[in-house]
C-alpha cells in the first residue's frame, strides 16, 4: 500500500512453517525483513520470487544472548514509532503450540529505543556475524574496509555493546 515495511526480529530459533509461510508472503509483497536467529533456521533467504527481502544473519561469540524482539513497521517509517515486542518464545512449533510462553509489547519509548539500538548492533556486527545464504549454508561476513574502528562491524556486537554501556555508565557518574 505504499506505506513503510519493515519486520525485525532476533531469536534462537526458526522453524515454523507457518511463520515462514507468513515471511515469505511478506518478503513478496515487498516487506524488508531482518532476521537474526542464532541457532537454526529453516527458512531460506535471498531466494528470488519467494524470500529476495529477507536477510538472516547468526552472530557467535562467548556472550550467547537469548532474547527475543520482534519489531514491525506498521506503515511508520521512524522504527521507534512501529511495533515493538518481547517473549519468551523462539518461533519453532513446540514453544508457539506446545507451552505457555510469553510475549508483550513493548510501549516505552527508552525501552523501544534500547531494542532498536540492539538490532542495529546485531545487524551491522561484521566481525562475530555469519549470513545464512539461499542454499542453507552460511558465510562469514568480513568488515568493510572503511568501518569505524569502535563499531559494531569491526567490534562485534558483543564489544559494541559493552563499549556503549561502559560509556554510559561513564555519562552519568
Amino acid at each position: 500500500q505504499g506505506k513503510p515495511a519493515r519486520i525485525l526480529a532476533k531469536m534462537n530459533q526458526l522453524e515454523d512453517v507457518g511463520i515462514i509461510n507468513r515471511l515469505y508472503e511478506a518478503s513478496n509483497a515487498g516487506v524488508r525483513i531482518h532476521l537474526v536467529v542464532r541457532g537454526f533456521c529453516c527458512l531460506r533467504p535471498g531466494v528470488a520470487g519467494l524470500s529476495e527481502n529477507i536477510t538472516v544473519t547468526a552472530s557467535i561469540g562467548r556472550f550467547l544472548e537469548h532474547s527475543r524482539i520482534f519489531h514491525f513497521a506498521n506503515g511508520r517509517e521512524d522504527p521507534i514509532e512501529g511495533e515493538w515486542f518481547i517473549a519468551s518464545a523462539d518461533w519453532m512449533v513446540r514453544n508457539l503450540s506446545d507451552r505457555v510462553e510469553v510475549g508483550i509489547p513493548i510501549r516505552d519509548l527508552d525501552a523501544k529505543r534500547r531494542l532498536n539500538r540492539i538490532l542495529e548492533l546485531n545487524m551491522s556486527d561484521r566481525r562475530r556475524a555469519w549470513e545464512l545464504m539461499p542454499d542453507g549454508t552460511y558465510a562469514r561476513r568480513a568488515a568493510s574496509e572503511t568501518a569505524d574502528p569502535s563499531s559494531a562491524e569491526a567490534l562485534g556486537i558483543f564489544e559494541a555493546l559493552c563499549a556503549e554501556t561502559v560509556m554510559g555508565v561513564r555519562g552519568h557518574s
